[in-house]
């Protein structure tokens, strides 16, 4: 591994890593692309009410995208947006993919009624597969969550997460660190005191770091010039662990190596899976954040 202290300030020497795919072991689905319900301060790829740079996928897109992944030997998938149930055919969608492999959908909680937290729990005790949601929550405090993921949204995220566990299936909290006391034992604790304290005596939580672009790069900064990969910088453990290297993302407009890249200029690899098993270059600086936290989207 590269010791960082001689990395500070300095940026790097010589050219981007490349990364080959070493096998598709999960395949990534945009299914509403960059639409949402909410406007989060800190999205890296900006999704929002009216942004449709990446459109709904549509029914058929996703069945073809599972049964091509699937016959390649991928082991998981995940369901990702914008909001992804805000899709009309999201049911469809999650039976379909269902029948071919485990499944996570990323949700921000807020549309999830008591009738869909029913169904979803159903349609969990009875998948043949693993079938898990993962809902975002920012912050202990309304004042936190808010902060970041807008007005009246933390008791909005919290009673759809409730739902669900009542329904019967324990939901997984994604938490990213933008308060950076989140990141620290206590502030970890606050998230389990919060969730014992609304009857999730089972909770499941899961930390990210923020990524530097979209709208988080306006609210917390962008990244300096020394954050950026270069070859050498990676040994045969680090290039493994990086999440590129057995993943990819479908959205209606093509494939790219990972969610986080999907808004970002030349990261398009092609309109198929097929074409997307090549090698990449890992010269985005999200990169960096990857290899540096240990960043991986997967639960």
């Amino acid at each position: 591994m590269i010791d960082l202290n001689l990395a500070i300030d300095r940026p790097p020497e010589g050219p981007a890593p490349e990364l080959e795919l070493r096998h598709l072991d999960t395949l990534w689905l945009q299914v509403t692309g960059t639409l949402c319900n909410l406007a989060c301060r800190h999205c890296f790829i900006s999704c929002g009410p009216k942004n449709e740079s990446h459109p709904f996928m549509e029914l058929e897109e996703v069945r073809r995208a599972v049964e091509t992944a699937a016959a390649m030997g991928v082991k998981e998938f995940y369901f990702t947006g914008g909001e992804p149930f805000m899709h009309p055919q999201i049911r469809e969608m999650i039976a379909l993919t269902l029948e071919h492999g485990p499944l996570s959908i990323l949700t921000n909680g807020v549309l999830i009624d008591e009738e869909l937290a029913a169904w979803l729990a159903e349609t969990f005790h009875n998948a043949r597969y693993n079938f898990d949601v993962r809902v975002s929550l920012d912050g202990t405090t309304p004042e936190e969550n808010d902060a970041i993921r807008g007005r009246h949204t933390f008791e909005k995220i919290l009673g759809g997460a409730v739902r669900l566990h009542e329904a019967g299936l324990n939901p997984v909290f994604t938490v990213t660190t933008c308060h950076a006391e989140l990141a620290e034992s206590a502030g970890r604790q606050r998230f389990f005191d919060l969730l014992a304290e609304r009857g999730i005596t089972r909770p499941r939580l899961k930390f990210l770091a923020p990524f530097k672009i979209g709208r988080e790069e306006r609210r917390g900064g962008a990244y300096e010039d020394f954050e950026r990969l270069s070859e050498g910088m990676l040994d045969e453990e680090a290039r493994a662990s990086l999440q590129c290297s057995s993943c990819r993302m479908v959205t209606a407009k093509g494939v790219y190596p990972c969610p986080i890249l999907i808004e970002e200029e030349g990261a398009r690899m092609g309109d198929t899976l097929d074409d997307a098993m090549g090698p990449i270059k890992l010269d985005h600086p999200a990169c960096y954040t990857c290899f540096v936290e240990g960043v991986t989207c997967r639960t």
